[in-house]
């Protein structure tokens, strides 16, 4: 498959491979198109490649304990699942997911680039906006979302604090104007630590993970002593059994656990750009994603049971359950570690990757930190409740429509650096118009017409919710359970097909 331009001079000349199998622009080297090329896009220099396997680590488990994977649970069992399935439902769906996030977080390594550089390979430099707005638009949805649940524990709990009139103040729009204070404090203390740059994250992440798993913890051990001993959730039997009506919600509830990391497969190179070594990221990465959120999903099972025990009715909400706490060095504690927990995921996983997809859009006007206050600005834009209310509507909808398109995007980017190009790229291209990756005016219609082709596989046959009852596309109903699935098979095997012919140069 021939690039449609001239090819560019040998990359032996312009990039230079370490000792280490990781890769820099050699020191001639200028990249100054500011089309495609600012400060935040350029590789990351090597002197600047120090992430060691407990960042990645600190990374993971910031990430994975916020307030909604500690209802990934809750929503399982209410779809009729016990304590058992549920748990076992999410830690193989993070195994899964885990693959295609070592597979993508290897090329930010190596290469030091972010996610929409990297796509630029596969889908050319000005086709790279396509799979990259797509990232920023659900990023942006989820950034929504974690800020409106950061901005009700400040809600809940400073109302323990202050009183009374403090959550039954005048309503806005349906809610207290003080819960819209507190939302939009929240908003701000985000965008104030992410413009301090990726340097701080990595700080902040490193002494956040601890916190917060001592927290959860403390809830644990909180409510086990008020009760006495967990309570008759964990002796709960399954509504479902193990027989078909277990596998029809079993499948799709899975494609949901994948879908709700489906986004950081994508982008996982925005971090691992930074990576010490590939040994660093990948231990990192395997150590802290399935391992944390199988603990937390535990966590939240047993917590959960304790309430059960307690109060009468299980209360799956840490926020609702802290605000029960009856002395104020509790509530404090309780904020202090929620707002932790759900700082750290949604700037490590939904400010991040739309910063620098909205960067790659336009080069010369927005840089790292514009494209985290545009991220911040759509994010309140939304109605990020009405996605939680349900887990009808966020497991299947919200988190199965996701996955399914972001699935597809995962396929033609492993197809192209895996099995097409076998991890050799040409970062001078990367940057420049007349390159190997400029194709067709700066499109590669092969990724374009793969990654359509496997999102209509993918998500054609939605049903349920907002969704026709028998899907959108009837013939494809029977896929729909299998989204995520789908849409990355369908789109790896036929970019690969359409790409056999494909020329490294290397």
């Amino acid at each position: 498959m021939s690039s449609g331009a001239p090819e560019t001079p040998d990359s032996s000349t312009v990039q230079r491979t370490h000792p280490d199998g990781r890769v820099s622009l050699a020191d001639h080297v200028v990249l100054d198109d500011a089309r495609f090329a600012n400060h935040d896009l350029l590789p990351v220099p090597m002197e600047r490649r120090r992430w060691g396997v407990y960042n990645y680590l600190s990374l993971w488990v910031g990430m994975a304990h916020n307030i909604p994977s500690w209802t990934l649970a809750s929503g399982l069992v209410a779809l009729g699942m016990d304590w058992k399935q549920a748990v076992l439902t999410i830690a193989l769906g993070n195994l899964i997911v885990l693959a295609p996030m070592l597979l993508t977080g290897h090329a930010g390594t190596k290469y030091g680039i972010p996610f929409p550089v990297f796509a630029r390979a596969s889908f050319g430099l000005r086709g790279a906006n396509l799979p990259a707005m797509l990232r920023a638009a659900v990023a942006c949805a989820w950034f929504g979302i974690q800020t409106w649940l950061g901005g009700e524990a400040i809600f809940l709990l400073a109302g323990k604090l202050l009183g009374h009139g403090w959550q039954t103040a005048t309503p806005v729009g349906g809610y207290p104007w003080t819960q819209w204070l507190s939302f939009l404090l929240f908003w701000a203390l985000q965008l104030l630590i992410i413009a301090r740059g990726m340097d701080t994250l990595r700080r902040f992440e490193n002494w956040a993970a601890p916190v917060v798993l001592l927290g959860a913890f403390g809830l644990l051990g909180w409510i086990t002593n008020k009760a006495g001993g967990l309570g008759p959730l964990l002796r709960q039997p399954s509504k479902l059994g193990w027989g078909h009506e277990f596998w029809k919600v079993f499948f799709p509830a899975l494609m949901g656990m994948i879908g709700f990391w489906s986004t950081l497969s994508l982008n996982i190179s925005d971090f691992t750009r930074f990576g010490g070594s590939q040994r660093a990221q990948i231990r990192g990465q395997a150590l802290g994603l399935p391992t944390t959120m199988t603990l937390f999903a535990l966590l939240s099972v047993l917590v959960t049971s304790g309430s059960q025990a307690v109060y009468g009715t299980p209360i799956w909400d840490p926020i609702q359950l802290a605000a029960k706490l009856d002395n104020t060095a509790g509530i404090l504690i309780a904020l202090l570690t929620v707002l932790i927990a759900t700082i750290s995921v949604n700037i490590a996983a939904n400010v991040v990757s739309p910063a620098y997809d909205l960067a790659n859009l336009w080069p010369c006007r927005i840089n790292f930190r514009r494209g985290a206050l545009i991220t911040g600005l759509v994010g309140v834009l939304i109605f990020p409740w009405k996605l939680i209310s349900d887990p009808h509507v966020y497991i299947y909808t919200w988190l199965g429509v996701v996955g399914g398109l972001l699935g597809t995007v995962a396929g033609v980017l492993i197809a192209d650096y895996w099995l097409l190009r076998r991890t050799h790229l040409d970062l001078a291209a990367l940057y420049r118009q007349e390159g190997r990756y400029w194709y067709h005016g700066g499109w590669n219609w092969r990724a374009v017409t793969a990654l359509l082709t496997g999102g209509i596989l993918a998500i054609g046959g939605s049903h349920g919710g907002p969704f026709p009852a028998n899907g959108l596309i009837p013939a494809l109903k029977r896929l729909a359970d299998y989204g995520w699935a789908v849409g990355l098979t369908s789109a790896l095997v036929l970019h690969l097909l359409l790409g056999t012919r494909i020329r490294t140069n290397h």
